[in-house]
């Protein structure tokens, strides 16, 4: 095995040890979670929290484009990770 493929595979190992460790450690800790709102597993969704919309000034967010901009470009951005994630897949 050439020195490159091994220090790609332990820097891999190094990265992904210390994010399972870093989750492990947030998870235990229970870090970002509201006390005062236990929805169990869907805790992060901003739709489980009672009366949200009322957390934000919606007034200063104001859209500059057409609605149908937005979900176009949003389909353009998935098509296109998808067409790369196929031709990286495709190289293995």
């Amino acid at each position: 095995m050439s020195k490159r493929k091994t220090a790609a595979r332990v820097a891999l190992l190094v990265v992904g040890g210390g994010s399972l460790a870093a989750v492990v450690y947030i998870m235990v800790r229970r870090l970002g979670l509201n006390p005062d709102l236990d929805f169990g597993a869907g805790a992060y969704y901003y739709a489980d929290i009672p009366e949200y919309e009322k957390v934000l000034d919606w007034d200063v967010y104001q859209a500059q484009l057409p609605f149908w901009v937005y979900l176009v470009l949003f389909l353009a951005w998935g098509a296109l990770m998808f067409w790369l994630w196929k031709r990286i897949d495709r190289r293995k």
